[in-house]
């Protein structure tokens, strides 16, 4: 029975994935078109949550579900071949029926130049006196309010320029954060984490965040912490408040709290209405993925100096990295059409060599 066992939950595993997000039954039988389907990227997320389930127990592991020769089994049953041939078939009826699993698009250093811009004028950013939302009107103090603005600039750049996800971002305690000066007397900021996804138990290497040329203000982390700490008169003596502060009604934050990752996302969606930008298209992961292709692209960091930085394994076997870095969602850096026009537009001059070539 106990060989049976393993075999059960490898079936299991398929049959969560057919009731959930196939078109048809475990039968064979075609589902009616009034039941529910869920999409592709969801079917990833209950196999990624079966995976981590099976993992955490000591005789299974996350080692690939192997069936020995004696007939025992052994291994994580989400990682066996049947499940991974069925989400093969899947995804390809998937795309089929006309569904395109794309993931969130990538924020570009364009986006938020517009959002900082937006954020700056002296009408969002100055503080305004306060008055009352009459009944029956929707408040959105807490989005354009200048305490709500500076903690989205802040949250924007440390997610983008520090390639983190944005729940490490809103963790981030007063303690965290260090105003040092370098041997050469340049002030900078030292960021430093307590755990990470990818570091559970500690020794997350610290960020030093410089301040940015006026060029790349937009992308700054260290101006955009700097304007929150000043305007809330948070002081970095080392205690445990969160630096980000869940915003009340009236635009004023609750010192103590912590704002919710879904909060965020609301606010962020506002934000980039009020720029014009389809909210839809981006998520709170959009903006590691957007900061991990300014490096690339842009920056020209080398990819293990990425890994290095983000927090990814520099074992080259697996390249997670690659999803950041391409994507059928994102916007294009240059036109198809345009890959061998020798007519094409310039790029964005570079503020360092003044350049305007693409290859710059």
């Amino acid at each position: 029975m106990e060989k049976c066992v393993p075999w059960g939950r490898c079936i299991w595993a398929v049959t969560n994935h057919h009731n959930r997000c196939d078109d048809q039954y475990c039968n064979g039988q075609a589902k009616p078109q009034k039941v529910e389907r869920s999409t592709y990227g969801h079917a990833q997320k209950i196999r990624a949550a079966m995976t981590h389930h099976f993992g955490r127990e000591p005789t299974i592991g996350n080692s690939w579900w192997t069936l020995r020769e004696d007939g025992s089994v052994f291994g994580n049953p989400s990682l066996s071949h049947l499940v991974s041939t069925y989400m093969v078939s899947l995804r390809r009826r998937k795309t089929r029926a006309g569904e395109a699993p794309l993931s969130a698009r990538a924020i570009t250093p364009d986006v938020l130049r517009k959002l900082h811009d937006f954020n700056h004028m002296p009408e969002n950013w100055n503080a305004q006196s306060y008055a009352p939302t009459p009944r029956g009107q929707k408040n959105e103090t807490e989005t354009t309010s200048p305490a709500g603005r500076r903690i989205l600039q802040a949250v924007y750049t440390i997610a983008f320029a520090c390639l983190m996800r944005i729940d490490e971002v809103l963790n981030i305690r007063v303690r965290h954060v260090k105003a040092l000066i370098d041997s050469n007397g340049e002030e900078y900021m030292m960021l430093t984490l307590d755990f990470r996804k990818t570091n559970q138990n500690g020794g997350v290497k610290p960020f030093c965040l410089y301040r940015f040329p006026a060029a790349e203000a937009h992308l700054c982390p260290y101006r955009a912490v700097s304007d929150w700490v000043e305007f809330s008169q948070i002081h970095l003596a080392g205690d445990d408040t969160p630096l980000f502060p869940r915003l009340m009604a009236n635009g004023r934050w609750q010192v103590g709290s912590q704002m919710t990752g879904e909060h965020l996302l609301e606010l962020m969606r506002r934000n980039l209405a009020d720029v014009n930008i389809d909210a839809l298209e981006y998520g709170t992961h959009s903006f590691r993925r957007g900061g991990c292709q300014w490096l690339s692209c842009d920056k020209r960091w080398p990819l293990r100096q990425i890994c290095d930085w983000g927090g990814w394994s520099t074992e080259f076997s697996s390249l997670t990295i690659v999803k950041y870095l391409i994507s059928e969602n994102d916007d294009p850096r240059e036109r198809r059409e345009d890959y061998f026009n020798p007519n094409r537009p310039p790029a964005l001059r570079c503020f360092a060599c003044g350049r305007t070539c693409s290859c710059s």
